[in-house]
């Protein structure tokens, strides 16, 4: 797993370091069961504090992506299987909420609502207008 961290960005480490593993998990470039590596390790071969590497692991547990165990380190959660093809639904609604010109605080909107369980809107259907 090739992690890339930009210092000069705005986003913090931590976050950058959650968001490349959190794609690496959600891609199946590491799966269910495998172990990453331990905090002090990855933060070595990043240059970056420990700390840092520690922060993102919790990140990566409260979202349920990966387990914490003490004298173990990080293992990620085997029930993640099915989001690698949720991931890839989810680019496109993204494209498509695009093409729409929907902007994204409408699209996150729409997706809380359903999550939550708010009645889907009446779907509109266009009838071609004859002249």
């Amino acid at each position: 797993m090739l992690i890339r961290l930009d210092p000069t960005r705005a986003t913090p480490l931590f976050e950058q370091l959650a968001a490349a593993v959190r794609a690496a998990i959600i891609d199946g470039r590491v799966i269910g069961g495998e172990r990453l590596p331990s905090a002090r390790d990855l933060a070595e071969s990043l240059g970056v504090n420990m700390h840092t590497v520690l922060r993102a692991y919790r990140v990566l547990r409260d979202e349920q992506l990966i387990e914490l165990h003490r004298g173990r380190g990080a293992v990620v959660a085997v029930r993640i299987g099915g989001h690698a093809a949720l991931a890839g639904a989810i680019h496109d609604l993204v494209d498509e909420a695009k093409q729409h010109d929907l902007p994204e605080g409408a699209l996150l909107a729409l997706i809380s609502q359903a999550y939550r369980g708010a009645p889907a809107p009446p779907r509109v259907l266009r009838t071609p207008t004859t002249r």
